[in-house]
């Protein structure tokens, strides 16, 4: 039986440190203390940006093999601490016990594609002489780190979505200060702790819990070189305000599409579509929110997902038959039972779920609702989906570009011209065909557009943006 400790420490310059015990993390299903863990103040903060800056040029000079070392020794240990990782993702986040299994996994994946990427960061010899000119020259580039990073990571995967900041930074040679999620610090903690235990320049990193108001420093610090935030959109955007000169990445919210035309297989769908609208009760950016479904197979279809939605179980993340746990808080579960009641009086049909207890809301499933509503027009990160029929698949598309949002998209079809149509269309940072847009696969390129992001995560496209390419002209004198 995995058990938490009471307190955890921050990690501050590569090493745990007690200075209080400040952050209070509730299991988030009894809504109970379940640990305490050290809080950074802006004199901490300080302290692991200027440790990152000292670590640069040490970081730097590691070889790929020393680099590849270091994250495969992390891919050993995250196995050997698999069981504790999953159960603390399931207290700490509340995500039922398969899916915090599920998550783990990744994690390790993002580490060991990491490993494998961090002897590959190849440049290019590129001939000049171009002209007449440049006759003699001869050029080439290579990529180097781009220095101290600043990561800040949300709560709904703690773990990976940490692992994507914090993997690529070691691949390439970046030292990092990382501010984990208040509500959901410790997986961020414990991949510290086994970052502690190799040999790490000193100041390689630095992992500091904080309240959103202590922590300007992770965003406006000029010693800083790129911030990486993934979160919501209006603090997203607020944060690349104040960013000043560094390099900005953000992964921010998203109001997923997916289309299920007359052709696809059904009982396929069903499965991945409940999937995609529910596993972690929603709370993913790329979970499914809108469901366009063909005319010809509507009735079908919705008949086929309301079933299906009434069987799920709510309850204990820890049981291993539930797929719905709580939200991550009371306020959150509030504000989406709030959106789907505002959704109905304005006409919006409710075909099942749409009660809440607290942090828990069933899983809702909505038709016919309003263009105007937050139901639909806002990103729900929660268990609920919105359905609609088409009868034309270039209005279906249409449709799914109808979001300020554009990260994924889902398109269940047999048609190959569709799926190219639907790839060349629709505005968005990937198109998933036969599959939910939820899906994702740690070394691919993963982003979106409009109010959804700017640039890529994944882990050899995160090592790019980490890096700046140095150029090499050689004149040879005849």
């Amino acid at each position: 039986m995995v058990t938490l400790k009471d307190t955890y420490p921050l990690y501050l310059a590569n090493k745990a440190e007690q200075p209080n015990t400040d952050l209070e993390v509730t299991d988030k299903f009894t809504g109970q203390v379940a640990f305490r863990c050290a809080q950074a103040d802006a004199k901490t903060i300080d302290a692991g940006i200027a440790a990152a800056v000292e670590a640069a040029e040490p970081m730097a000079r590691m070889a790929a093999y020393e680099r590849q070392a270091v994250l495969q020794y992390c891919v050993d240990r995250f196995k050997e601490r698999f069981d504790e990782l999953a159960y603390t993702l399931c207290v700490e986040a509340g995500k039922p016990i398969k899916d915090s299994e599920g998550e783990v996994g990744r994690l390790i994946d993002t580490f060991r594609i990491a490993a494998e990427e961090s002897v590959r960061m190849t440049g290019e010899v590129q001939p000049l002489d171009i002209s007449p000119r440049a006759k003699g020259y001869q050029g080439m580039w290579k990529r180097v780190p781009i220095g101290p990073c600043s990561f800040i990571s949300p709560f709904n995967f703690p773990l990976n979505l940490a692992a994507h900041k914090i993997a690529p930074a070691l691949a390439v040679g970046c030292p990092f200060v990382m501010k984990p999620a208040s509500r959901t610090p410790l997986g961020a903690i414990i991949i510290g702790e086994v970052l502690a235990e190799t040999d790490l320049p000193k100041g390689a990193f630095s992992i500091l819990p904080a309240h959103r108001d202590g922590a300007d420093l992770f965003t406006e610090d000029d010693r800083l070189k790129l911030l990486s935030f993934t979160g919501s959109p209006d603090v997203g955007w607020a944060l690349k305000a104040k960013a000043g000169k560094k390099k900005v990445v953000l992964e921010l919210g998203g109001n997923a599409a997916c289309i299920v035309d007359r052709d696809a297989d059904l009982d396929d769908a069903l499965e991945r579509v409940i999937f995609g609208a529910f596993y972690q009760s929603g709370q993913s950016c790329i979970g499914v929110q809108r469901i366009i479904i063909h005319a010809d197979v509507y009735d079908r279809f919705r008949d086929m997902l309301v079933a299906k939605t009434k069987t799920l179980v709510s309850g204990d993340p820890k049981d291993r038959d539930t797929f719905i746990g709580p939200m991550i808080d009371v306020k959150e579960a509030s504000r989406l039972d709030n959106w789907i009641q505002e959704a109905t009086a304005k006409g919006a049909t409710l075909l099942c779920g749409g009660k809440r207890d607290g942090a828990m809301l069933d899983a809702t499933l909505v038709e016919n609702c309003p263009r105007d509503t937050k139901l639909y027009r806002e990103e729900a990160f929660g268990p609920v989906a919105i359905l609609s029929k088409f009868s034309d698949f270039a209005d279906a598309l249409d449709e799914v570009n109808d979001s300020k949002f554009g990260l994924q998209a889902g398109i269940f079809t047999r048609d190959l011209f569709q799926s190219l149509d639907a790839w060349d269309r629709l505005d968005v940072g990937g198109v998933v065909i036969n599959d939910v847009p939820s899906y994702r696969v740690d070394n691919m390129p993963y982003g979106g557009v409009k109010d959804s992001g700017l640039g890529r995560e994944g882990v050899r496209f995160a090592m790019e943006d980490m890096t700046e390419i140095r150029n090499l002209v050689i004149r040879r004198r005849s």
